[in-house]
């Protein structure tokens, strides 16, 4: 018996809705961070893919750059003192960083799987 199709899913829809990259509609995550072993809608094997420290490292230039960039604004034209500082940054930084990973894991994973790096069976 052959495999059930499923039609192409967006790179892009599965990483914003951190969904299985075979069938977009399977939790991709079983905690906040970790990867479920499998799909529960289409069974796909998702222990074997891992993201690694991509995504870690696109969130350290995006947040990092956005955050620099908001506490010289606010130091320029507000000018507080340091402990406002550390109350507005510190949750940024650490909210920030839990929303990115996410999706930013799970965009990765869904281009492995597109590109046929893990688990994707080749055509023809």
């Amino acid at each position: 018996m052959s495999e059930p199709f499923y039609p192409p899913v967006s790179p892009l829809a599965a990483a914003l809705l951190c969904r299985c990259p075979r069938c977009g509609e399977g939790k991709l995550y079983d905690g906040l961070l970790s990867v479920a072993p499998v799909c529960a809608r289409c069974g796909l094997d998702l222990s074997a893919h891992d993201a690694g420290d991509g995504p870690a490292v696109f969130v350290v230039l995006i947040l990092g750059a956005l955050t620099v960039g908001l506490a010289i604004l606010v130091e320029v034209v507000f000018a507080p003192p340091l402990w406002v500082h550390v109350l507005l940054w510190t949750p940024t930084v650490i909210g920030g960083s839990i929303l990115l990973l996410r999706p930013l894991k799970a965009g990765l994973i869904a281009l492995q799987y597109r590109h046929r790096q893990l688990g994707a069976p080749r055509a023809g």
